[in-house]
């Protein structure tokens, strides 16, 4: 019987270090692992962020992707007709990722919102953009809501055409006035891009829900004669959220089309590391609820005549408030502040 306990004992001893062995070469084959998936998205974000247009703007390239757990990137869409990232700021939205309130904020900064540009006179916003580009719109929309914005992306009119068709188009429901317009506007992208005349028309019996391809999208987005600009930056937030449902399918079903449509036309001050980043953190991003809204809110602004300039004046106090309690309050301060 002693024997038997002495040999038993034995046993237990030798297996330990195997035990501890075998949960070693499990965590180093689980480090292997995960260096390689993490090498190969670098590779493949690398070989994607080589198609873009990157440009550096020294003054804030030590600045950090981040405030307090929030993302803040300014969307800049281009009215370019040529291919480039020049000409006027036709769209601007600010788009937030909050970790705080787990959201996408897509918020339209009207264009004829009466600033101050730093360096210049007061003037409406998207002067900023013809006065320095994206450096001075982003410095001119720090200063006047006070809040960080050191990154943006700029798109002209052919590549938001071209996410919108890499991601098989977008439903949206419109009336026949709509229609109507969206085919006028298509007459000067048919031009432009050397198609016949009637390419791509929608017929204006069927109004209500429609489905919109990128250069139909395009037309609907700068539609000016309905709502005045508070409508259009509204459509041009509804194509963006039929765009972002419809990208993680794209992403898997199509992406050389999405990123050989979109990546040439497309220009930021994101870096490569940065990049490589948000791809890491996309699966969780993309889970997040996505509000819109536009600035000014209602009921903070007036229409204004200034120098001769049709402008809004704004209360910006009051959208410096807004802004910034929907950004950086988390869920629990926010329901803590309605009770």
């Amino acid at each position: 019987m002693p024997v038997k306990e002495i040999r038993t004992k034995k046993k237990s001893v030798k297996e330990k270090p195997r035990r501890k062995s075998r949960l070693k070469g499990f965590l180093v084959k689980l480090v292997l692992f995960v260096a390689v998936l993490a090498a190969g998205l670098y590779f493949l974000v690398g070989s994607v962020y080589s198609k873009l247009n990157y440009n550096e703007i020294e003054s804030l390239t030590s600045e950090p992707l981040h405030e307090e757990g929030v993302i803040n990137i300014l969307l800049i869409g281009s009215d370019s007709r040529d291919g480039s990232a020049d000409g006027r700021s036709d769209a601007m939205i600010l788009l937030s990722v909050s970790s705080k309130t787990k959201r996408i904020y897509m918020t339209s900064l009207l264009r004829d919102m009466y600033v101050d540009i730093p360096g210049h006179d007061g003037n409406r916003l998207n002067a900023a953009y013809s006065f320095g580009g994206a450096e001075l719109l982003m410095e001119t929309v720090e200063q006047n809501l006070d809040i960080t914005v050191n990154r943006y992306m700029v798109v002209n009119f052919e590549a938001f055409a071209n996410l919108v068709d890499a991601v098989g188009g977008v439903d949206l429901e419109l009336t026949s006035e709509e229609i109507e317009l969206v085919n006028g506007y298509l007459n000067e992208y048919n031009e432009l891009t050397g198609q016949e005349f009637g390419t791509n028309y929608m017929d204006t019996s069927k109004e209500g829900m429609v489905h919109l391809n990128g250069p139909q999208a395009l037309a609907y987005t700068r539609n000016r004669y309905i709502g005045t600009d508070f409508g259009r930056t509204e459509r041009q937030r509804k194509v963006l959220t039929g765009v972002f449902e419809g990208l993680p399918k794209a992403l898997v079903t199509n992406p050389t089309e999405l990123f050989d449509g979109l990546m040439p036309n497309l220009t930021t001050n994101l870096t490569q590391g940065e990049c490589y980043v948000l791809s890491l953190v996309a699966p969780m991003i993309l889970s997040y609820d996505m509000e819109q809204g536009s600035i000014p809110m209602e009921g903070t602004y007036r229409d204004a005549n200034i120098r001769g300039m049709a402008v809004l004046e704004v209360d910006w106090e009051a959208n410096r408030e807004h802004l910034h309690r929907m950004l950086f309050e988390a869920l629990g301060e926010e329901n803590e502040n309605q009770q």
